[in-house]
C-alpha cells in the first residue's frame, strides 16, 4: 500500500505519501512544501477565519466519460454547520473526497482552512476529521484501543489522547462498550465508533458522509449534541451530508443542494423553505375534471406559491391558516368545493423536491469498484 493514494477509511491520513512520493505528515522530516493557493482562495491559514472551506468551480470527470461535479462552487464559514444534500449520485461524496485529499479533481480549486487541497494535502490532512461513508474501525481493536491511538497518530499526548477517548466514548453512547473489539460491536456501535475516530483529535473541520446512517435516535441525539457543542464552544466547522432532510432542517446553519454535479440551491433552512413557501394546503375533489378546474383557479392567487396537480392538490402557499378561508372562498364563488382539507408546514423534504424533482434516481454503475475482499480486510464488511 505505500504509496498509494488512501482507501476511504480511518488508517492515519498522515501516513500516506503524496503524488511526489513525500511523507506530508508532521514535523521537520514530514512537512509539506509550501506552495501558492490556486487562484482567489485563501492565502493562508489566517484566511480561514472567514471561510473554513472555499470550492470554486469544481470538475470531476471518471474514467468512462461520466462527469460527476460540473463546476461547483460554495463557502463554509468557520464554525458553521454545513450540509450538503442531493439525490443519489449528484456528487456529495467526490466532493467530500476531494476536500479531504483522497480523490484528485480534474480541474477547479478547493481550499480548506485556508490550505488547497491539491498542492498543500498534508497540511489539509492535519486539520481534519473524515467519517466516510463505509465505516473504517480496526475490528481487533477495542473501543477504546481505537480512539486512543487515533489521538495519538493526530498528535494528542498519551494521557491527552487517553483523557479525549473517554470524553468521546461518553458523548456518542459509548462507553459500555469501550473495552469491546470492534469486530463484536454491532452495526450502529461501529458506525458511532467510526464517527468517534473522527472527532477524538479535536480537528478545526469535520467531514461526516451520512454519519447517521444505521444509528437509532437516542445516539443520533447524542451525536448532534456533540457536533454543536464542537460548534459552539471550540469553533469546529462541520461538513456533512444526509439523506435524512430533518435533521439537517435542525442542526445545519446553511444546506446546499446540489443535482448532477451542480449547484441548485443554497442558504439557511428557514430562507430557502420560504422560498417554496410558508406551508401546504392539501385538497381533495371528488373528480378530476373539479380539481383541474379548482387548480387552474388557484394558480392565480397570490399567496398561492406554487402547486402540484395530482390526487389530492398540493398548494405551497405563504400561510396556511391566514390563506385557508380566502382560498376557500374563491373555490365557492366558482362552485367548487373540497371534500377534504389538510394544513401543514414545508419542510425541507419539500425545499429538496421542488429543486430536484420527484421522480426516482438511478446511479451510475461505478467503475473500478473496490472488491469485496477489499473492503473486508479494511474493516468496511464485518468479518
Amino acid at each position: 500500500m505505500m504509496g498509494e493514494r488512501p482507501y476511504d477509511g480511518h488508517m492515519p491520513m498522515i501516513w500516506h505519501r503524496d503524488h511526489a512520493g513525500r511523507w506530508p505528515g508532521r514535523g521537520p522530516l514530514g512537512q509539506a512544501p509550501r506552495s501558492s493557493q490556486v487562484g482567489d482562495l485563501a492565502a493562508s491559514p489566517a484566511s480561514s477565519e472567514a471561510s473554513s472551506i472555499e470550492v470554486a468551480g469544481l470538475v470531476k470527470d471518471y474514467p468512462g466519460g461520466r462527469r460527476a461535479l460540473a463546476g461547483l462552487s460554495l463557502s463554509v464559514g468557520a464554525g458553521e454547520t454545513f450540509g450538503l444534500l442531493g439525490p443519489n449520485g449528484s456528487g456529495k461524496t467526490t466532493t467530500v473526497r476531494i476536500l479531504v485529499t483522497l480523490l484528485a479533481m480534474t480541474s477547479g480549486a478547493a481550499a480548506v482552512g485556508g490550505y488547497d487541497v491539491a498542492s498543500q494535502a498534508g497540511r489539509v490532512r492535519g486539520l481534519i476529521g473524515y467519517a466516510g461513508q463505509f465505516v473504517g474501525v480496526d475490528d481487533d481493536l477495542t473501543a477504546a484501543e481505537s480512539l486512543a491511538l487515533q489521538g495519538m497518530l493526530h498528535g494528542l499526548s498519551h494521557q491527552d489522547a487517553w483523557v479525549r477517548c473517554g470524553e468521546v466514548l461518553e458523548a456518542l453512547s459509548l462507553a459500555d462498550v469501550a473495552a469491546t473489539r470492534a469486530g463484536r460491536l454491532s452495526g450502529g456501535q461501529r458506525r458511532r465508533l467510526d464517527v468517534a475516530q473522527a472527532l477524538v483529535h479535536r480537528p478545526r473541520v469535520v467531514f461526516l458522509d451520512e454519519p447517521t446512517t444505521g444509528i437509532d435516535p437516542q445516539a443520533r441525539a447524542g451525536l448532534w449534541d456533540e457536533l454543536r457543542r464542537l460548534c459552539r464552544e471550540e469553533g469546529t466547522t462541520v461538513f456533512l451530508t444526509t439523506q435524512y432532510l430533518e435533521e439537517a432542517d435542525r442542526a445545519c446553519d446553511r444546506v446546499a443542494i446540489i443535482d448532477a454535479g451542480r449547484l441548485v440551491r443554497a442558504g439557511t433552512p428557514a430562507s430557502l423553505k420560504a422560498e417554496v413557501g410558508g406551508g401546504r394546503l392539501t385538497l381533495a375533489f371528488d373528480d378530476a375534471a373539479t380539481e383541474a378546474r379548482a387548480a387552474r383557479l388557484l394558480r392565480d392567487l397570490a399567496s398561492v406559491v406554487g402547486v402540484e396537480a395530482g390526487d389530492p392538490l398540493v398548494l405551497s402557499v405563504t400561510n396556511p391558516r391566514a390563506d385557508l378561508a380566502p382560498l376557500l372562498a374563491a373555490l365557492g364563488k366558482a362552485g367548487i368545493e373540497p371534500t377534504g382539507v389538510e394544513q401543514s408546514q414545508v419542510s425541507l423534504d419539500d425545499v429538496f423536491l421542488a429543486c430536484t424533482g420527484h421522480r426516482p434516481r438511478a446511479e451510475a454503475a461505478q467503475r473500478g469498484a473496490t472488491s469485496g475482499i477489499f473492503a473486508a480486510a479494511h474493516g468496511r464488511r464485518g468479518r
